[in-house]
C-alpha cells in the first residue's frame, strides 16, 4: 500500500468497536464493528460492509480509480477492432459506446449484487476470437449473428452456474488445454497487435515477415516506419512501468505511445512527407453524442433484429442448416470455455491478492460473481459488444486496497464518464493500442510453466492446442485440436477409461466441425 494511502486511511474517522459479552459456555467475547458514518454515508458503509471489512471510504475510491487506469484501455482497443466489422458511418464510436456499457452494466452487478471490488469489461481474446475468425476468418457471419452467439454464451453460462453444471464442464477440460488455452490466446492476441502496428507484415512466400527499418532502402519512407517503431517502443515502455510497479502502466503505454507516435509524424509532415502530412490532414474532433447516435443506429439491440439472419452463411458453399446448427454449438461451446476459464482464473488470483478467500480458498460471493458475469454477458450482447468477463487488471485495485463492491462502484462510474470521451479516444493510432494487445500477449504466456512438458502426452496436447490457436488464426480451432490430441493420445497409451464421458461429447462437436463447417 503507498504512502498516501496509508496517510487517506489515517485520515478517516476511528472505528467505534463494542464488545458484547455472549451466552456462549466458553465465555466468548464478539466484536461488534459499527460505521463512524451517519446518514447515507452511513447507510452506503452498512451496503456495501466498508468499515466491516476493515475498509475506509477513501481507500475504496482509490482503489476503484486504479482499477479504471488500469483497465480503461479496452475502450479504445475493442473499439479499434468492431470498427471493422460494425459498419455504419461511425463504427468506432458505436463500438466505444457499446464496449463502455458493457463495462458499466458488468461492473455494476459486481459492485451491487456481488459485493465484491472487481470489474468487468470485454474480455481480450474472446473479441478478438470474435473478430477475426468468426467475422473477417470467412466463416460467411456477420457481426449481428456473432451478438446472437455472445447472448447465447451469456445464456448457457447462467444456466452452468445456477444449475451447478459449470465445475463438471470445467473439469471435462484436460489440463493440458487449460494451461494452454490462456497460451493461445495470448500469442494470438500479441500476433494481431503486431500485425495492426505493421511490425509482422505479409510481403514474401514465408506468409508473415518482420518490418523493414532498413534506411537503404529504395522504398523507404519515414511515415512507413512510425506505426511499427511507436508500437516496439510502446510495449517496452509498459514493460518498464510494470517492472517499476507504476499503476496503469498499459493506459500511460497508449498514451505515451499516442503522443510520440504524432511527435515522429509531425517531424515527418515538417520534413515533408506525404504519409505523415495525410496523418494530420485526417483529424477531426466530432460531436460526443455522435457515437450515441452511431450505436443506436448499428449496436444496439441489433442482435434481436439483424442477429438471426443467416443469409449471407448461407451464401457460401457447402454451408446449410446442419453445418449451422454444428459451428452453433461448437462455437458458442468455444465462448463459454474461454469465457469461463478466464473468470474462474481472474477471480481466484484477483481474490488471492487481497485475501478475498474463504477457508477452503474459493472466493467470496463466487457464485455471485460468476452470475455477475453470466448476466453481463447477455448485458453485453444486447448492447452490442463481445463477452462481458472480470478483468486480471482489478487486481491493481484489490493490491490498493479495495475490499468490498463501493470499489467497483467507483470503477463503474469512471467507465460511465469515459463513454462521453470517444472524439479523443478515437484519435489514438492502432499502433498506440497494439502496445496493449502485445503486452496482454505477454501477461498471458505465464501459463506455459503449469504444463507438464516432462510427460509428452499433455505436452504435445498443450502444444498443438496453442499453436493452432497462433498460426491457425483460431481460437476455437486450438481448442478443439487440443482436445482430439488428448482423447486419441489416452485411446493409444491404454488409459481412455481416464476419459469423461462430457470429454467425448464435445471432442465429438469439434470433430463434426472441423468435418462438417
Amino acid at each position: 500500500m503507498s504512502e498516501e494511502t496509508k496517510e487517506e486511511v489515517v485520515a478517516e474517522p476511528e472505528v467505534k468497536e463494542e464488545v458484547v459479552e455472549t451466552t456462549a459456555s466458553e465465555g466468548e467475547v464478539a466484536t461488534k464493528t459499527e460505521s463512524p458514518h451517519k446518514g447515507f454515508l452511513g447507510k452506503v458503509d452498512n451496503f456495501f460492509g466498508i468499515t466491516k471489512s476493515g475498509s475506509r471510504y477513501r481507500v475504496e475510491i482509490v482503489a476503484g480509480i486504479t482499477t479504471f487506469m488500469a483497465m480503461v484501455y479496452i475502450l479504445m482497443v475493442n473499439a479499434g477492432m468492431f470498427q471493422n466489422v460494425i459498419g455504419g458511418e461511425n463504427p468506432y464510436g458505436a463500438s466505444y459506446i457499446a464496449t463502455a456499457l458493457g463495462a458499466v452494466a458488468g461492473t455494476l452487478l459486481m459492485a451491487l449484487f456481488a459485493k465484491m471490488p472487481l470489474a468487468q469489461a470485454s474480455g481480450m481474446g474472446v473479441n478478438a476470437f470474435i473478430v477475426f475468425t468468426l467475422i473477417i476468418g470467412g466463416t460467411g457471419l456477420t457481426y449481428a449473428n456473432c451478438m446472437v452467439f455472445t447472448l447465447l454464451d451469456g445464456v448457457i453460462f447462467l444456466l452452468l452456474t445456477a444449475t451447478g453444471l459449470r465445475q463438471k464442464i470445467f473439469e471435462a477440460i484436460p489440463a493440458g488445454v487449460r494451461h494452454a488455452i490462456p497460451v493461445g490466446i495470448g500469442l494470438f492476441i500479441a500476433f494481431i497487435g503486431f500485425q495492426q502496428a505493421g511490425v509482422i507484415i505479409n510481403e514474401d512466400s514465408t506468409l508473415v515477415t518482420f518490418a523493414s527499418f532498413n534506411v537503404l532502402s529504395e522504398t523507404w519512407t519515414w511515415g512507413s516506419v512510425i506505426a511499427p517503431l511507436v508500437a516496439l517502443i510502446g510495449v517496452i515502455a509498459i514493460a518498464i512501468m510494470a517492472k517499476k510497479n507504476v499503476k496503469g502502466s498499459i493506459l500511460w503505454g497508449i498514451l505515451g505511445s499516442a503522443a510520440l507516435y504524432y511527435i515522429f509524424a509531425g517531424i515527418g509532415y515538417g520534413a515533408g512527407d506525404d504519409a505523415c502530412k495525410k496523418i494530420f490532414d485526417g483529424i477531426t474532433i466530432s460531436n460526443p453524442f455522435d457515437a450515441f447516435v452511431a450505436w443506436g443506429k448499428d449496436s444496439a439491440g441489433v442482435v434481436f433484429y439483424e442477429g438471426f439472419n443467416f443469409d449471407t452463411y448461407f451464401a457460401i458453399g457447402g454451408h446449410n442448416a446442419g453445418t449451422l446448427v454444428v459451428l452453433l454449438i461448437t462455437t458458442a461451446l468455444s465462448l463459454c470455455m474461454i469465457d469461463m476459464f478466464d473468470t474462474i482464473g481472474t477471480l481466484y488470483g484477483a481474490c488471492a491478492k487481497g485475501n478475498l478467500l474463504d477457508e477452503k480458498g474459493v472466493p467470496l460471493r463466487m457464485n455471485q460473481m460468476m452470475l455477475s458475469d453470466a448476466i453481463a454477458t447477455c448485458v453485453g450482447a444486447v448492447a452490442g459488444t463481445s463477452t462481458v468477463t472480470t478483468f486480471v487488471e482489478s487486481s491493481s485495485g484489490v493490491a490498493a486496497g479495495g475490499k468490498t463492491g463501493f470499489a467497483a462502484l467507483v470503477t463503474a462510474i469512471c467507465f460511465f464518464i469515459a463513454m462521453f470521451l470517444s472524439p479523443i479516444a478515437q484519435l489514438i493510432p492502432r499502433s498506440a493500442t497494439a502496445t496493449a494487445l502485445i503486452w496482454v500477449g505477454v501477461l498471458m504466456m505465464t501459463s506455459v510453466t503449469k504444463v507438464k512438458w516432462e510427460d509428452a502426452g499433455e505436452a504435445i496436447v498443450a502444444f498443438l492446442t496453442f499453436i493452432v490457436m497462433a498460426l491457425g488464426y483460431s481460437i476455437s480451432k486450438g481448442i478443439g485440436i487440443g482436445i482430439i490430441a488428448y482423447i486419441l493420445v489416452k485411446l493409444c497409451t491404454g488409459k481412455v477409461k481416464e476419459v469423461s464421458i462430457a470429454t467425448w461429447i464435445i471432442g465429438v462437436l469439434f470433430l463434426a466441425t472441423f468435418i462438417l463447417t
